[in-house]
C-alpha cells in the first residue's frame, strides 16, 4: 500500500459519476469540519487511530475497521488516522449497478462500523489496493479493470455486513444536552430557531450550550442548523420542488439569504443545481 498514498484532498465533492478512491498517509491530522456528501462513503482505516463524529454518535475505530456512511448523514473526523483509503461511491450509480437484481447498497444505512476478522482484513486490503492501482494507472483497460474490482469489493463488503452486527460496544452518544440539542434541530429545523431560544429550551445559557455544542460536533450552532436547512433543500429540490418552496420548507424566511447560502456551500445556484437533476 506504500505506492498510491497522496495528500490528503480537502474537497468534498465528487469529480466522477461512478466512484472514487484515495490513499492518504499523513504524519499530521487534517482538520475537517462537519459536512456530508450526496454520496456513499468507506472509510478503510489502515493504521493508526481515529474516532468520528456522527449524527451524535462518535465511533472509535482501530486498523483494519471499516466505517460505511449514507449520504446526507453529518459527520467529521475527530481526528485523523494516519494511514486510511477512503471510497466515495455515487449514488445512481450503485442504484443503476442495482437494477442486476442485487442490491449493493444493503451494507450501508445511516452509519455502520464493522470489524472485519484478521483474514478478513488481509482480502480487503488486496481488494482496496488493487482498486487504488488501476484507479490511477494508464495500463490497457485499468478503468474496466477498476471497475471490476469495485463490484467485488462491494459484494465482499455486502457479505461482511450481512454477517455482522453493527457494533454497538464501539459507540458513544454525545452529551446529554448536546444530543437533545441535535435531536431538537433535527425536528425543528422548518421553524424559527437560535442560540437563544435553544438555550432557554434546554435551560442553560447560550455561552454553556455553545461551548459543549462546539466542543462536541465541531461546529457552532448556527452553523449546524444552516447545514440542516441546507441538506434538507437539497434533497426537496432534487425531488422536483421549486426553489422557494424548497427554502420556506426548510426554515428560510428570506429567499435571497437561502440563495446565498446554497450558493456558498455548493457552489452552484439552487435553481441550476434543480435543473441539473
Amino acid at each position: 500500500m506504500r505506492e498510491r498514498a497522496q495528500r490528503f484532498d480537502p474537497r468534498q465533492n465528487m469529480h466522477r459519476s461512478t466512484f472514487e478512491v484515495f490513499h492518504y498517509r499523513e504524519p499530521k491530522a487534517a482538520e475537517v469540519e462537519v459536512h456530508h456528501h450526496d454520496f456513499y462513503e468507506v472509510y478503510f482505516l489502515l493504521s493508526g487511530s481515529v474516532s468520528y463524529w456522527s449524527e451524535g454518535q462518535i465511533y472509535s475505530l482501530q486498523p483494519g475497521d471499516l466505517l460505511l456512511m449514507d449520504p446526507m448523514v453529518l459527520h467529521r473526523p475527530i481526528t485523523v488516522a494516519y494511514e486510511r483509503i477512503v471510497l466515495w461511491i455515487d449514488k445512481n450509480y450503485l442504484e443503476r449497478l442495482g437494477e442486476q437484481g442485487v442490491s449493493l447498497a444493503a451494507c450501508f444505512g445511516g452509519t455502520r462500523l464493522l470489524r472485519p476478522t484478521p483474514g478478513q482484513r488481509a482480502e480487503l486490503l488486496d481488494r482496496f489496493g488493487a482498486l487504488v492501482r488501476e484507479h490511477y494507472g494508464d495500463s490497457y483497460g485499468s478503468d474496466l479493470y477498476a471497475q471490476g474490482i469495485f463490484l467485488q469489493l462491494m459484494a465482499e463488503l455486502n457479505r461482511l455486513s450481512l454477517g455482522t452486527a453493527p457494533r454497538k460496544e464501539e459507540q458513544e452518544s454525545a452529551a446529554p444536552l448536546v444530543k437533545g440539542v441535535l435531536e431538537y434541530i433535527g425536528e425543528h429545523y422548518q421553524e424559527e430557531l437560535s442560540l437563544e431560544l435553544l438555550a432557554g429550551r434546554f435551560y442553560v445559557s447560550k455561552y454553556h450550550l455553545s461551548h459543549e455544542f462546539s466542543k462536541a460536533v465541531g461546529t457552532g450552532v448556527y452553523r449546524y442548523i444552516m447545514l440542516r436547512r441546507l441538506m434538507a433543500a437539497k434533497q426537496l429540490l432534487s425531488e422536483g420542488v421549486a426553489p422557494g418552496d424548497a427554502a420556506l420548507r426548510c426554515g428560510f424566511r428570506d429567499y435571497t439569504n437561502f440563495y446565498r447560502a446554497f450558493k456558498a456551500e455548493y457552489g452552484t445556484a439552487p435553481r441550476s443545481f434543480a435543473e441539473e437533476r
